[in-house]
C-alpha cells in the first residue's frame, strides 16, 4: 500500500513538472514576435562616389520580416528588388549602366537578399546586427548598427549600411583592380541608407 502511494506521487511530481516546463516554453515562445516590413512606408536610399562626383538614388524593398524578442532582433530577412534601381536625376542611361552586367546583372539577378542572424541587445535605442547579404548570386557576412524608435505606425529601423561592391564581383571602375583609370575611377564602397518599418 505505502509503495502504490509513492509511486502515484511521483508520477504527479513529474506531471506537474511537465507541465511547469510547458508553460514556460509557451511563454518563452509567445514573447518572440514575428513584425512585417511595411514596403511602401520603408525606404532604401543609394549614394555612389566616384572621383569627379556621385550619384544617388533608391531602390524598393520587396518583402521582409524580424522576429523580436527580448529587445533584440533575434532573425529576418529582408528581400530587394534590384530592378526598381532608380536614379534621384531619373538618368535613364546610368539606370541601364547599374542594371547591366557591368555592375548589378539585374536580368540574371533580379534580387538581393539580406539575412539577419541576429542582434546585441538594443542599448539606449542603439544595436548592432549581424548577418549575410547577397547580390549578384554572391554571399558575404555584414556586420552594421541600428537605431530604432517606436512610432504610432509601428516600429522604425535607421540604419546605414557600407557595401564594398567588389567583394560580390562587381568590379567595374575599380582602382583596386585596374589601373590606370584617372577621374575615371569609381570607388569601391556605396552606401546604402535604410528607413525601414514593422508592425
Amino acid at each position: 500500500m505505502f509503495h502504490i502511494k509513492t509511486f502515484k506521487n511521483t508520477g504527479m511530481k513529474k506531471s506537474i513538472l511537465f507541465l511547469a516546463f510547458a508553460g514556460i516554453l509557451l511563454l518563452n515562445v509567445s514573447a518572440q514576435e514575428k513584425l512585417n516590413a511595411d514596403t511602401e512606408k520603408s525606404k532604401l536610399s543609394w549614394l555612389g562616389e566616384k572621383v569627379t562626383g556621385q550619384h544617388s538614388g533608391t531602390i524598393n524593398l520587396q518583402s521582409g520580416w524580424i522576429s523580436w524578442k527580448d529587445n533584440k532582433i533575434v532573425s529576418g530577412e529582408f528581400v530587394i528588388d534590384m530592378a526598381s534601381l532608380k536614379d534621384v536625376e531619373s538618368n535613364v542611361r546610368l539606370e541601364g549602366h547599374l542594371k547591366s552586367e557591368d555592375f548589378f546583372g539585374v536580368e540574371k539577378y533580379p534580387v538581393a537578399k539580406l539575412v539577419v542572424t541576429g542582434s546585441t541587445p538594443f542599448d539606449k535605442g542603439t544595436a548592432v546586427v549581424s548577418g549575410t547579404l547577397t547580390i549578384k548570386g554572391v554571399t558575404n557576412p555584414i556586420e552594421f548598427k541600428t537605431t530604432t524608435q517606436k512610432k504610432e505606425d509601428g516600429l522604425w529601423f535607421f540604419t546605414n549600411i557600407v557595401v564594398d561592391r567588389t567583394k560580390f564581383n562587381i568590379r567595374y571602375g575599380s582602382g583596386s583592380f585596374f589601373d590606370n583609370l584617372g577621374d575615371k575611377t569609381i570607388y569601391d564602397e556605396f552606401k546604402l541608407k535604410v528607413n525601414l518599418l514593422v508592425k
